[in-house]
């Protein structure tokens, strides 16, 4: 196989999962539990397709435009391809369908999925690398942003605005970051120095999520 990149590529991927399903002899690649990509291996583990799922027309306009792009094998032909994993396909090409294909599949889910997919709250913190997770706090996941500094039975404000008011996934996307509403939920034990640096990371884990799951 010439992609030999493909395996770290997708696994960078934010929330991306992997597994192999040996009835198939597949290597699958999963975000939220929903496959957008697999690796199609003979007898001898040699790759022989690469499958990955695309907008019907995209699918179709690409399919007449390189012999190495086929309808998807024992897939849905009408949204998913199969690429020669030894063919002309060009690796830049391969790569914006890889992305693409993550992308339809993470924006086909809820966006209560899609967070938790990601690892990510509403604001882009990690959930699971927060020392109150679990203690003082399930995470705004669990609770529908209720979370232990927000105004009593209502959600934190990022949350409230994000999902709530805007109907996004979270923060990641918006034109207004950061916003006043940060500075309003700041925790009052973070430096200046310590809270640029929190909000930098929070968005950050949101670069790499397409648009379309935004």
């Amino acid at each position: 196989m010439r992609y030999l990149w493909l395996d770290e590529y997708l696994m960078n991927k934010r929330g991306v999962t992997k597994d192999f399903q040996p009835v198939w002899n597949w290597i699958r690649y999963h975000i939220g539990g929903k496959m957008f990509a697999a690796l199609c291996l003979d007898d001898a583990g040699k790759p022989y397709y690469i499958n990955l799922k695309l907008d019907p027309m995209e699918s179709e306009f690409l399919r007449g435009q390189y012999p190495d792009i086929l309808p998807g094998y024992y897939s849905d032909k009408r949204c998913w391809v199969s690429v020669r994993p030894d063919g002309a396909v060009p690796d830049s090409l391969l790569r914006n369908m890889l992305d693409q294909s993550y992308g339809l599949v993470l924006a086909g889910q809820s966006k209560k999925a899609r967070r938790a997919a990601l690892g990510l709250t509403a604001c882009g913190l990690e959930c699971a690398a927060c020392p109150l997770h679990s203690k003082e706090c399930p995470g705004c996941n669990q609770c529908n942003g209720r979370v232990f500094h927000a105004p009593a039975g209502k959600a934190c404000p990022l949350y409230a605005c994000a999902v709530h008011k805007n109907h996004r996934t979270g923060c990641g996307g918006c034109p207004h970051l950061p916003c006043a509403l940060w500075e309003q939920v700041r925790d009052p034990a973070l430096s200046d120095e310590a809270f640029r640096a929190s909000v930098s990371a929070r968005l950050e884990n949101w670069k790499g999520v397409p648009s379309n799951a935004l």
